[in-house]
């Protein structure tokens, strides 16, 4: 990530629901950029931006909401750890992609900005 300290200190600014609403619009683009094959850097990096969006978002977020938040970080950890082979295959790579659009609909409900 570029820049993580100047990233950091504009996440900070936004109040927890804009915030969450920022992490679930990272994973809705990972799911978006998974589509396509020649976009495997984006996606890992968007997976990388959205690690640190949990653990800066997540300290104060609700107890429960919490734990939720750091196993997806968890899972986003272990996605980069495998990164090359998940891209390679498609199933795989699918996985990815329903599992973040699936993350991004629960964060988008956490923060309350639809209500």
């Amino acid at each position: 990530m570029k820049n993580q300290a100047a990233i950091r200190e504009r996440y900070l600014r936004d109040p927890l629901p804009v915030r969450l609403g920022g992490l679930a619009a990272n994973l809705a683009r990972v799911k978006s950029f998974s589509s396509h094959p020649k976009h495997g850097a984006i996606v890992e990096g968007l997976i990388d931006e959205s690690k640190y969006f949990v653990e800066w978002a997540a300290p104060d977020a609700e107890v429960d909401r919490q734990a939720e938040l750091v196993a997806m970080q968890v899972q986003l950890a272990l996605w980069q750890l495998n990164w090359s082979r998940i891209w390679a295959d498609p199933i795989q790579r699918a996985r990815v992609a329903s599992q973040a659009q699936e993350w991004s609909d629960q964060v988008l409900a956490m923060s309350g900005l639809l209500d």
